[in-house]
């Protein structure tokens, strides 16, 4: 086995892998490794031909290749090391990485600091359970998106998608302009999983139906798919029989949701937050775990590579700063809490001393959708402040800057809460 030392170690070249591992380069650490399975950089980025990406941190719309591109580069300009085709077996808490590939076998790398970026994946068909056999034609959309954009190869011609998050809505476009016949887009709850715009610009312009409270109830097909079952769900979600009907489809997507990969955060040690499935972190994106970091959606899925961008170069700025010894952690940490109407928090503490604070991002979603909402903090039951905005949905992640006036008063406080309710009368 080769043994290796390394300052930093970055799981995965993804969007998140190579943001948060330019950063570190940029704070002042240059020995820095990039692992990645895949044998290109760029994780889902370079099957995402859409446009879209990056107005939020670079100002302008790109293609998902494009936007990877520009991080693509900016690793190779700071001759950071890659490894690709390489997989890694395991993470320690001491910060040993095991991983192996074909050119030099397996290598144990200890480094100084670990920054897990190891993204999410999409839910299958087995792991929500749809009855039914189990033909060809059923694939998840991301999938169908790599081989439609990557590949070259359409998966169908008749096709129904299960779920409404955004690559399952991007995908019922892509269908639709290689001539398929889309024939639903079939949501369980009554709301949308993804983003407006992906509504309006996947399926409205298209005329693509979108059925709200209803399901895939059944399989039909022996060798490949030939039919599928959707049925309408009532308020608890469940089926409505009388309801049913036979849809003639040889493919079925499914947009059912995105599991973080965190199975090396666990052999590590790291906890988990249930709510997130992610790492439970600081500000620093800092596990519980000293030196192991996690970023992008390996911690929590986000919407927008932007965000992503943006949370991944905290933790490498953070990163670098624990391997010079550069910030101070307080003595009593404040827990960020999620309050009415709040899935979650990220980051779920803030533990710096107060000279070491700046501008910190909290990123939430809400429970169900609302309109007309104000969005609070509160300190140790005492309002900060608050501020309004038109709407909050779960597929839309929200972005709550902490004042910088806002941390400096910070010294006593135990506990911050984030509220996100509609206003009255609205």
């Amino acid at each position: 086995m080769i043994k290796i030392k390394k300052d930093v170690v970055v799981i995965g070249g993804g969007p998140a892998g190579l943001a948060a591992a330019a950063k570190v380069y940029d704070n002042g650490i240059e020995d820095v490794m990039i692992l990645e399975r895949d044998f290109e950089l760029g994780g889902i980025l370079p099957q995402c031909i859409h446009n879209g990406f990056g107005l939020h941190h670079f100002g302008e719309e790109l293609t998902g290749p494009e936007y990877s591109q520009r991080f693509e580069n900016e690793v190779e300009e700071r001759n950071i090391e890659v490894k690709l085709d390489t997989m890694v077996l395991d993470v320690t808490a001491d910060k040993k990485v095991f991983a192996m590939n074909k050119d030099q076998g397996a290598m144990e790398i200890q480094a100084k600091a670990v920054i897990l970026a190891m993204g999410c994946r999409e839910r299958t068909a087995g792991a929500i359970g749809i009855p039914g056999t189990r033909p060809a034609g059923v694939l998840t959309a991301g999938t169908a998106q790599r081989f439609t954009n990557i590949e070259g190869y359409v998966p169908g011609k008749k096709v129904v998608i299960l779920g409404s998050g955004d690559i399952g809505l991007i995908m019922a476009r892509r269908m639709r302009l290689e001539g398929a016949d889309v024939k639903a887009v079939c949501e369980i709850l009554p709301y949308t999983g993804g983003l407006t715009r992906n509504v309006v610009q996947c399926l409205e312009d298209y005329d693509i139906p979108l059925m709200l409270n209803h399901t895939v109830t059944k399989i039909i097909g022996n060798d490949r798919l030939e039919a599928v079952e959707i049925t309408e769900v009532d308020e608890n979600m469940k089926p409505i029989p009388e309801s049913s009907e036979i849809v003639e489809a040889d493919t079925l997507l499914l947009s059912v949701g995105l599991i973080p990969e965190n199975e090396l955060s666990k052999k590590a040690d790291v906890v988990l937050d249930k709510r997130t499935n992610g790492p439970i972190v600081n500000e620093g994106r800092e596990t519980n775990i000293d030196g192991i970091f996690a970023c992008g959606n390996v911690l929590h899925v986000h919407d927008l590579v932007d965000w992503v961008t943006e949370e991944s170069q905290i933790a490498g700025e953070w990163a670098a700063k624990y391997i010079k010894g550069d910030y101070n952690r307080t003595s009593k940490k404040i827990d960020v809490k999620a309050g009415e109407n709040v899935s979650y928090v990220i980051p779920q503490s803030i533990e710096l001393e107060a000279e070491d604070r700046k501008r910190i991002p909290l990123y939430m979603r809400v429970n169900t959708p609302l309109q007309a909402v104000d969005i609070a903090l509160y300190a140790d039951g005492e309002k900060l402040y608050s501020f309004s905005e038109p709407f909050a949905k779960p597929g839309e992640m929200i972005s709550v800057p902490l004042a910088q006036k806002t941390l400096d008063d910070l010294d006593e406080i135990s506990e911050i809460r984030v509220d996100i309710i509609e206003k009255e009368g609205e």
